[in-house]
């Protein structure tokens, strides 16, 4: 069993966003990523593997090719292995908790 506090973890900066791996588990890992306000994710997608996000404070918006969903606390969204996303963090400091699992979780830049 593995316990976080994510409060404790968070770490923001204003230069870009910050991933924090938590745990590598059994093929995948566990990762807080904290936002400033107006801070986004390069648009990419994982071909081999699969990428869940938990919003636990603040949002902002998930774009796919599919369209464009609003991200709030207590969204939970999941990408497949090669959905292309980008994630453009809202007017508040966010923080997500991510899930990655699969054979290759390395990130493709579009």
């Amino acid at each position: 069993m593995y316990v976080f506090d994510l409060e404790g973890e968070k770490e923001f900066s204003p230069e870009k966003h910050v991933e924090k791996i938590l745990q590598v588990v059994s093929g995948g890992d566990v990762t807080i990523a904290c936002w400033e306000p107006g801070q986004k994710s390069p648009n990419h997608f994982h071909p081999d593997a699969t990428e869940i996000y938990f919003c636990y404070q603040g949002g902002g918006k998930m774009k796919t090719e599919d369209g464009t969903v609003d991200v709030f606390p207590g969204a939970f969204i999941v990408h497949p292995p090669g959905e292309l996303h980008e994630y453009i963090n809202g007017q508040e400091r966010t923080m997500l908790f991510r899930v990655r699992y699969g054979k290759d979780m390395t990130s493709h830049h579009v």
